[in-house]
């Protein structure tokens, strides 16, 4: 992934942004090819959703399901800022009741990469505004750099009228974001007024707490949160094997694969997949939703690709993250499945424990506080899976490089042929973590896959 211009380069390039005002060219000349999106390339909204990756891991509160649908709004925004120079594309905004974006002025020229820089700086900001004060600076830092560089090729006007477009459209995006009162600042509450021991009534097979982890469960309230492509009737996957205790049964069987595979003398392979695919720890890495961004970034960056397929790909994926934590939450709470640490501690192995340890506190035995079945992870990498594929296809030989030289971890980079195997392995390396059944694993990624084909089919390109 690109580095940003360091902080130290920034307030010298400051220096030269009132000079380069005043003597910079005066005249708009407009090129036929200048209005052309596809003309451009992607480093603006890949610097974005590099940054974006920064202070999604430090954000308290938002993963693993605000993050994803911060995600969507900005990489719809950002498409829909820019779709009057993709005479290839469709607007999706009919689709969005109350989605009221501005339109461009007939016969002016916009310059559609810093169109992109004011609409991310705008909301970016306004997801995260309890992000630390050096994240804010950082965001701020970033618009301006970006700014410098693209004035140094346009008109004053063309400048003022691009950043003032890209900021209304922000600001139309922002409104409507606020009218879905189920998500809008849920980073507040992840709790809400969810009762987990009415819900369990003391059954063996329904979720209950784990240890160490909060007192109560998180975002159960998310399947009513407002989707992009799917409706109300497509939030439920495939219901779960039946529980059972009986050693020969099928749920049994699936308790001790978990518990074979994940324990002290686990296998270096199964412990690097499970460690390389985990980001559930807030502080140490990004979050599930936001790795498939940085995916999508390396794709996007190893294809060269033009600025119109990056916007495309890049709301694509976003909406159908968010579609899948809406689905996949929903999912969770209806089916109520406990987790395999409750499970095997109770019925195998009373000393069994997960592989998930945070490096920085030593707390061992994590397991994250929410029902088991569907896979989150899972999930979301079975919808990005789709979506990326749709824009660059799906064999795509990659070497990701999430978490290079990471040292807390097994951060070494793993390549794959497909963008699908990516998602398999994402899914089962929940099992190795010793945190899912493959049950859940396995309808995840499927149910994800039927999310990200559901943003798909939406109208993106003309006839």
């Amino acid at each position: 992934m690109k580095q940003l211009v360091p902080m130290a380069k920034f307030f010298a390039i400051l220096l030269l942004i009132t000079s380069l005002n005043a003597c910079g060219p005066e005249t708009e000349t407009v090129d036929i090819n200048s209005g052309l999106v596809k003309n451009f390339n992607s480093d603006v909204p890949i610097a974005w959703n590099n940054m974006f990756l920064e202070v999604d891991r430090y954000a308290k509160g938002y993963r693993p399901t605000p993050a994803p649908r911060a995600l969507g709004y900005l990489g719809l925004a950002a498409y829909e800022g820019c779709i009057s120079g993709m005479p290839e594309y469709q607007s999706q905004v009919s689709r969005y009741p109350g989605l009221n974006v501005p339109k461009t002025q007939s016969g002016k020229e916009y310059h559609w990469p810093t169109v992109i820089n004011a609409i991310y700086a705008d909301m970016m900001p306004r997801f995260f505004p309890t992000a630390a004060p050096d994240l804010l600076e950082k965001m701020t830092a970033l618009e301006k750099t970006l700014d410098y560089q693209q004035a140094q090729d346009i008109s004053d006007d063309v400048m003022l009228r691009s950043k003032e477009y890209g900021k209304s459209v922000a600001d139309a995006f922002w409104a409507w974001e606020t009218t879905d009162v189920v998500g809008h600042d849920a980073y507040k509450d992840p709790f809400g007024t969810y009762d987990w021991q009415s819900h369990w009534n003391n059954e063996d097979g329904k979720y209950k707490m784990t240890s160490p982890g909060p007192a109560q469960p998180t975002f159960s309230y998310w399947g009513d949160v407002r989707p992009f492509a799917i409706d109300k009737s497509e939030r439920l996957c495939k219901a779960p094997i039946p529980f059972s205790k009986d050693p020969k049964s099928a749920f049994y069987a699936q308790a001790i694969e978990t518990f074979n595979n994940c324990n002290p003398a686990q296998a270096y392979e199964l412990r690097w997949i499970a460690e390389f695919w985990s980001d559930d720890l807030v502080d140490l890495t990004f979050s599930p939703a936001s790795r498939w961004i940085a995916i999508a970034s390396q794709v996007i960056e190893g294809q060269d690709a033009s600025l119109d397929k990056a916007l495309e790909c890049y709301a694509k994926t976003g909406m159908a993250l968010a579609d899948a934590v809406v689905g996949c939450w929903y999912s969770k709470y209806y089916y109520n499945v406990e987790r395999p640490i409750t499970f095997i501690n109770r019925e195998i192995d009373a000393n069994w424990t997960t592989t998930l340890v945070d490096p920085y506190t030593h707390t061992s035995n994590i397991t994250p506080p929410f029902p088991a079945y569907p896979s989150g992870h899972s999930t979301m990498g079975g919808a990005a899976a789709e979506t990326i594929a749709s824009v660059f296809g799906n064999d795509i030989t990659l070497s990701d490089k999430c978490h290079l030289n990471r040292t807390e971890f097994i951060g070494r980079p793993r390549t794959f042929n497909s963008l699908s195997d990516m998602a398999t392995e994402n899914s089962t390396s929940r099992i190795w973590l010793g945190v899912h059944f493959r049950m859940d694993s396995e309808t995840g990624v499927d149910f994800g896959r039927s999310i990200g084909r559901k943003v798909n089919k939406l109208s993106w390109k003309k006839k």
